[in-house]
């Protein structure tokens, strides 16, 4: 399945669509979170089953929802899930937002 249109319904969108080591990924929201109201979205990301590097990066509001830039750092998949400044999760039902990396 390709990434690029995988969780566009959900509202999350990443660019470019094909993830290498190396890149920097924008990564686009206008999910549950931006659509429920949230003043501040942050972005949580880890690589492969155990979330390794994890980090979590604030994103910008934008006329759209919000947005922010990563970098990708391991040849294992990319794991995104995301909070409200409330503590209110948008984790795709406990399955995250998963793009492979290449």
């Amino acid at each position: 399945m390709a990434t690029k249109n995988k969780y566009l319904t959900n509202g999350v969108h990443i660019t470019p669509s094909a993830v290498t080591v190396g890149d920097k990924v924008k990564i686009s929201y206008d999910g549950l979170l931006a659509k429920s109201g949230a003043s501040e979205v942050y972005a949580r990301i880890g690589f492969g089953n155990r979330w390794e590097d994890a980090q979590e990066f604030r994103m910008s509001k934008t006329t759209t929802g919000f947005e922010t830039t990563i970098p990708v750092t391991k040849p294992v998949p990319l794991n995104i899930c995301f909070k409200d400044n409330a503590e209110n999760w948008d984790n795709n039902s406990g399955m995250n937002y998963t793009f492979d990396v290449t």
